[in-house]
Order: structure tokens, then C-alpha cells, then sequence
């Protein structure tokens, strides 16, 4: 599962980045690439979260 949020959300990630590049060079619309962004921010947000900052027992151990 963890392996599977990850993906989707360094996709995500991606997604957040390429549409502002591809309204620069022309190729999509200033609305098409705000939608794309909106859609990949809250996508980012609610799967980033489950699977970062927990890396096991080492974490644990630093903070004891």
C-alpha cells in the first residue's frame, strides 16, 4: 500500500510541474493547466501524508 501512495503522489508531484511548462511553450490553455494543478495539489495533499515520515524504528529510537 505504502509503495502505491508513493507513486501516486510523486505522479502527482509531476503533475504539478509539466502543465506549467506546457502552458509556457504554448500548448495548453491558462484554465486547462490551473484544473491540472488544482487536481494534482489535492491529490499531493491527501496521499502524501499516509506514507511520509514514517520510517520505522529508527524514528523511534531518536526520539527516546
Amino acid at each position: 500500500m505504502r509503495v502505491i501512495l508513493q507513486i501516486v503522489s510523486w505522479a502527482s508531484i509531476v503533475a504539478t510541474i509539466v502543465p506549467s511548462l506546457l502552458f509556457l511553450m504554448g500548448r495548453m490553455t491558462l484554465d486547462q493547466s490551473k484544473w491540472v494543478l488544482l487536481v494534482a495539489t489535492v491529490v499531493w495533499f491527501a496521499t502524501a501524508p499516509l506514507w511520509m515520515g514514517r520510517g520505522g524504528d529508527v524514528e523511534e529510537e531518536l526520539v527516546l
